[in-house]
């Protein structure tokens, strides 16, 4: 049986079921991408990740970016750079 994990949300709102393999695969290159160029617009990470993983990922990128990005988020790994617009994102420190 696949391990899964229930993901946070930074709002307190209902996170989701997701596989644990795929969780760990977009966080690698969510965490990778942001070490690497420090701050990211939201609206370019899932393109960044979906170059990084260059076909080798079976599902929504976008859909995992974005899930994994709000657990981040809520577990202070990483953090929204306020009053941004559109959305930027950084490691949290």
């Amino acid at each position: 049986m696949e391990e899964r994990i229930l993901t946070l949300h930074p709002e307190g709102k209902q996170g989701v079921n997701i596989s644990k393999q795929k969780y760990d695969v977009i966080q690698q290159a969510i965490l990778a991408i942001l070490g690497e160029q420090g701050e990211v617009f939201f609206k370019d990470l899932a393109a960044e990740v979906e170059h990084r993983l260059e076909g080798n990922f079976v599902g929504s990128i976008s859909w995992y970016v974005t899930s994994v990005k709000l657990d981040l988020e809520a577990r202070g790994v990483i953090k929204r750079i306020s009053k941004s617009s559109p959305q930027r994102l950084r490691l949290a420190a």
